[in-house]
């Protein structure tokens, strides 16, 4: 065939898919809210309502003029509380989407965080205007709180109706894929009935292959083993984008329907880019196939400014650290005593960047010897090896606070992924071939993985946090340092480690 006659071929049928789609037009009409556009208005109008309720306070309670020039003329106050409240949010993690969809559970953490930045905020000197009477205060406080609370039961409650939901068609099926689908529905379910409920996502439907029909269904999502039309199904279900499962297999005909509808303007996305974008991890499970998703930052001026930035803060919360923690070694060390005599500090290997061992130093939170018998293995909830002491050590998280010396002698940063011990990573590594990819950067006291899961113990709990690692490296920066930091108090006041 000439490529006259092919170009004419692929004309006549992109046409006859497009008439058939106008042809059969009964999509549903909707907004369809993406995951950035969902976080955005969240932001949006939180900043708006906090705002809002001390401008309403300085001129009800006050002799505070009402002009567009008094208000300008004192931005500092509003600069002072939008960065206020934004560190809250995110050390609350009020903008988790997932916990959004809760209508409880979002108007607890949001109301926590207004009250504590409105209670901050008005203790904050110049930068903040004269709202220190106690009708100003308490005007301040109940608007801040009672707007933020009445907008975030508005949104669990009407932004996730179908109008508002972002309707995804997945396309292509085979082993891997269906583990990621399966995973994401997995984490969506885990707190919600409905398929990614905290999300707005909704799975509308799944193409299989023709040329590799291997995919099942995925609970109550239908699976279509066609794709003709493909056209009239993305219109008939009102989709809002097209998730390509196995973007290197597809058939030639199927990647020429997903090439009209993208042609047609429709947003078509790998399933390794959702499966990050809707978890905050890298699919270690579906690498094989695309080792770009591994990849880590990109190697240029300002990623080097970055490096350079962390050393220095590193060294500054390092000098800040140590001394505060020798405040608590003589209170340790008595409480050791007391209820299981021995040594106050613990030195284990661990490996760092590049592979290199190092000498990682922390509280000893177990019986001395306690693995003189049973060798190396993960603590476990509950374990009879940790002392008392060493049990409330560990639940905040406290007995990592000497490793700022290691971060001081350069063997760690305070952001980064968990060092692992010897032992551990060799068997990991045969198990999980990309574990040795954290290696590729500095270890941390604390990571995304510590703030976004809890205390692992098994082999699975090690590839979870490998994704999250993983995906720390890829996109490693000033924010998601300072994201990771604020987030880390919230996770040592939970008790959450064993």
């Amino acid at each position: 065939m000439s490529m006259e006659s092919s170009e004419l071929l692929i004309q006549s049928n992109w046409s006859n898919a497009l008439a058939l789609g106008r042809r059969n037009d009964t999509r549903r009409i909707g907004v369809g809210l993406t995951l950035a556009e969902r976080g955005f208005l969240l932001k949006a109008v939180d900043l708006l309502l906090i705002n809002g309720a001390l401008v309403i306070a300085v001129i009800a309670w006050s002799d505070f003029p009402f002009s567009l020039i008094a208000l300008s003329a004192s931005f500092k106050w509003f600069v002072t509380l939008s960065v206020v409240w934004l560190l809250f949010a995110a050390a609350l993690d009020v903008y988790d989407l997932a916990r959004s969809a809760s209508t409880t559970q979002s108007i607890l953490f949001t109301c926590l965080a207004a009250l504590l930045v409105g209670m901050l905020y008005i203790a904050i000197p110049w930068l903040t205007p004269p709202v220190g009477r106690r009708m100003q205060a308490f005007g301040f406080l109940f608007l801040a709180v009672g707007g933020i609370a009445g907008w975030r039961a508005l949104y669990a409650q009407f932004f996730f109706q179908p109008a508002f939901q972002h309707r995804v068609l997945v396309v292509g099926s085979e082993v891997n894929s269906n583990s990621l689908l399966h995973e994401l529905q997995a984490a969506a379910s885990a707190a919600y009935a409905n398929p990614f409920r905290g999300t707005g996502y909704l799975v509308v439907g799944i193409i299989a292959d023709e040329a590799n029909q291997t995919g099942a269904s995925l609970g109550d999502i239908p699976t279509i083993t066609s794709e003709q039309n493909l056209i009239y199904q993305v219109r008939h279900l009102g989709v809002n984008e097209i998730i390509v499962a196995n973007e290197h297999h597809l058939s030639p005909a199927l990647r020429e329907a997903v090439m009209d509808c993208r042609e047609l303007g429709l947003r078509v996305t790998p399933l390794s880019v959702a499966y990050e974008r809707l978890t905050a991890r890298l699919p270690v499970n579906y690498a094989a196939q695309n080792l770009n998703i591994i990849a880590g930052a990109a190697d240029n001026p300002a990623f080097r400014l970055f490096q350079a930035g962390k050393r220095v803060l590193d060294i500054t919360l390092a000098l800040i650290a140590i001394p505060l923690v020798a405040i608590l070694v003589p209170f340790i060390a008595i409480a050791n005593a007391l209820t299981a005599p021995g040594p106050i500090f613990y030195c284990q290997q661990r490996v760092g960047r590049g592979g290199r061992p190092f000498a990682l130093y922390k509280f000893r939170t177990m019986v001395p010897h306690a693995e003189v018998t049973g060798g190396a293995r993960w603590a476990t909830n509950g374990d009879p090896r940790i002392t008392p002491v060493g049990r409330w050590l560990r639940r905040m998280r406290l007995d990592e606070l000497p490793q700022f010396i290691n971060v001081l002698r350069g063997e760690m940063s305070v952001v980064g992924p968990r060092p692992e011990r010897p032992q551990f990573v060799g068997e990991l590594s045969r198990i999980l071939p990309l574990f040795r990819a954290r290696h590729g950067m500095q270890p941390g006291i604390t990571g995304w993985a510590q703030v976004c899961y809890h205390y692992g113990n098994t082999v699975e709990d090690a590839r979870v946090k490998l994704e999250y690692d993983l995906y720390y490296i890829k996109h490693a920066g000033f924010f998601l340092d300072l994201l990771i930091l604020l987030r880390t108090l919230p996770v040592m006041l939970h008790f959450k480690g064993y």
